[in-house]
């Protein structure tokens, strides 16, 4: 799952042949708030955000809903709201508010059983039963590998559909997680934090089922982005870039929209 931050990125996702998109909450706040992911966007902000999407595809599209958003009652809300939104499934962490990226150092923890109320509540709180609940743990980097296991198997046991083991440090880890915990399994591929840049076949094998790619593309953009900038900046034109820009006619035939007739097709 590559992570979307927009809808037109989404799109692309999609069209790339990917089977689902994954909304990812750093994403959303660098790119569209450009501020850190420290869970400084509301759940109304996230919400819109993603549900333009989830609308934006035909392909499920799973959202990174942090720490709940609040206690138990707040998270149940969320659920519910990222129903409404047409997202397919949230993922929601045990970090302690507010919380940091889950490949940095200083992160914090909740008590197990004030995330399985969570965890309870956002199950109790799903219409759709097909609706996908992960529970992400950060366990591995403040408690430690042992006690991240111990978390996860609380979460499956209080309703989590999915498992989310983050910034786990090795191969080996990510293999003795997978036999400990026999569960739907997700694992985080981004780039420049803690966990080896194993392929999707390698995580296959271990017994992972979802694999997120949270930045990659936002990575991109932004590098090619500053480089195209900064030429402009010192040639006083775009020209030499124009074979590597995406052209007018690509993005209306991305955006379903023929500039002829004016006609525009909605939805992925």
């Amino acid at each position: 799952m590559p992570g979307a931050f927009n809808a037109a990125t989404a799109r692309l996702i999609e069209r790339a042949g990917f089977e689902a998109v994954y909304v990812s909450g750093a994403g959303l706040a660098n790119a569209t708030a450009g501020v850190p992911d420290i869970g400084l966007l509301s759940l109304a902000e996230v919400a819109q955000l993603a549900g333009y999407i989830a609308r934006a595809v035909k392909i499920p599209a799973l959202v990174d809903a942090d720490t709940g958003f609040g206690g138990p009652v707040k998270t149940a809300h969320a659920v519910k709201t990222f129903e409404r939104a047409g997202l397919a499934g949230l993922h929601l962490e045990d970090q302690v508010f507010p919380k940091r990226c889950g490949h940095l150092a200083g992160k914090a923890v909740v008590p197990i059983d004030e995330m399985t109320a969570k965890i309870r509540a956002a199950v109790e709180a799903r219409s759709d039963p097909d609706f996908l609940l992960v529970a992400r743990t950060d366990a591995r980097a403040v408690e430690g590998f042992d006690r991240a296991i111990t978390r996860a198997q609380a979460y499956l046991d209080a309703g989590a559909d999915a498992i989310f083991p983050e910034a786990l440090e090795t191969a080996r880890e990510f293999r003795d997680f997978a036999k400990a915990i026999r569960a739907p399994l997700m694992a985080n591929m981004t780039e420049f934090g803690r966990s080896p840049l194993l392929t999707v076949r390698q995580l296959a094998a271990a017994g992972y089922r979802m694999v997120l790619f949270p930045l990659t593309g936002f990575r991109v953009s932004m590098h090619a982005t500053a480089q195209c900038l900064r030429d402009l900046r010192h040639r006083g034109t775009q020209r030499s870039w124009l074979d590597r820009m995406q052209t007018r006619a690509a993005l209306y035939e991305l955006l379903g929209y023929d500039p002829n007739t004016g006609k525009f097709k909605t939805g992925g």
